[in-house]
């Protein structure tokens, strides 16, 4: 007998509220982005609809953010802050979606990722995508400190990016 119940809904798209201390942002399209990014990022975790605020700014910015919270006094190209503290994991082990209406913040800055996008040949709306997606995925618990939690962390972006038609982007290009 066939199964007849209902195809599990998707979780709805986690919100994003943008931030923007860069105006440049405003001529690409930062809440654009943001939103695909979060939306495809939160499908593949299974994660509901939690908040993401993302701060577009630039080099000077994100330099001095960069040298307050983890002691780098140079640009980065996104950082991020989870709401809630990872549940502790076996290297390269998925984490556990979290649970917070809140998944936490991310800056990104223009400079940087108008350089890297031009310096790889990559569509700029396409470097930044990733990044988004990668700061998400730190938000939930990802890491790449270990090869194990990097291998892990590098095929999820791979799975959200593809989902967005975005190549893989640890490809040689």
């Amino acid at each position: 007998m066939p199964d007849m119940s209902l195809p599990e809904t998707p979780p709805e798209p986690a919100p994003v509220d943008i931030v923007i201390e860069d105006e440049r942002w405003l001529d690409v399209d930062l809440q654009g982005m943001a939103e695909r990014a979060a939306a495809a990022a939160t499908r593949h975790m299974g994660i509901d609809a939690v908040e993401i605020v993302v701060m577009g700014c630039d080099d000077d910015r994100i330099a001095a953010l960069n040298d307050h919270f983890r002691g780098k006094a140079k640009p980065t190209n996104v950082l991020s802050w989870p709401s809630v503290e990872p549940a502790p994991r076996a290297p390269g082990e998925v984490p556990a979606p979290p649970e917070a209406e809140e998944l936490g913040d991310i800056a990104i800055s223009f400079d940087t990722c108008k350089a890297e996008a031009e310096a790889q040949g990559k569509p700029f709306a396409d470097h930044v995508t990733h990044l988004l997606v990668h700061a998400i995925l730190h938000l939930a618990g990802y890491d790449h400190e270990a090869d194990a939690d990097a291998e892990t962390m590098e095929d999820a972006e791979r799975s959200i990016l593809a989902s967005l038609g975005i190549p893989d982007p640890y490809r040689e290009h």
